[in-house]
């Protein structure tokens, strides 16, 4: 599990592990002195019962550190068969991501994604189907780890390099069969971007 952390909505549901990460800040501050022993038992018991984030900001919001916040997964595993499958918005992107599509297109928009480390590995299983990368501006990308098996490859907009540069570097991996694999950064008319 990765170290990073990124904020969450005060609605968003805790896991174990959420709560667990509370605890800790609880424990550091009894053990600087910011918390006597019964406050500490009293906030404890608050965050172990809190459901949502949005719960345990009151039992740390008057103590040093970040906001209450979620882990960010280290690996994560998206797959599709004879559909499409998108993502765009806000969504959390793994520091590792796997994208499996088998007669189905992969359309991945990072252009507002909650990205908290600077290199993105995407490793592509994709079978007759196409890929397309949405990147935000100032991007660049690897392409030289994809195999490509009767299909073609374009990248518009974004800077290809094996070395990441001054914004986000996304290494891509794997294989792309029997489709086109499309890099490009968010196109823009008006109010309208896709």
């Amino acid at each position: 599990m990765s170290g990073d952390l990124i904020p969450q909505p005060p609605e968003a549901r805790m896991s174990d592990a959420d709560r667990e990460r509370v605890a800790g800040r609880l424990r550091e501050a009894v053990g600087d002195g910011r918390l006597t022993l019964e406050e500490f038992e009293q906030r404890l018991n608050g965050v172990m019962e809190a459901r949502t984030f949005g719960d345990a900001v009151p039992f740390v919001s008057d103590l040093p550190g970040a906001p209450v916040a979620g882990a960010v997964p280290e690996y994560a595993e998206i797959r599709t068969t004879a559909s499409t499958l998108k993502r765009r918005g806000k969504w959390v992107v793994p520091r590792r991501l796997r994208a499996s599509a088998k007669a189905g297109s992969v359309k991945l928009d990072f252009t507002d994604a909650i990205i908290s480390h600077r290199v993105v590995e995407i490793e592509l299983d994709v079978w007759a189907g196409s890929t397309t990368l949405i990147l935000p501006a100032g991007s660049s990308v690897d392409l030289d780890g994809v195999e490509l098996i009767a299909s073609q490859s374009a990248v518009r907009g974004i800077t290809t390099s094996p070395f990441p540069g001054e914004g986000l570097h996304f290494v891509v991996r794997g294989h792309q069969r029997a489709g086109r694999l499309v890099v490009r950064s968010q196109r823009h008319l008006g109010r309208m971007r896709w």
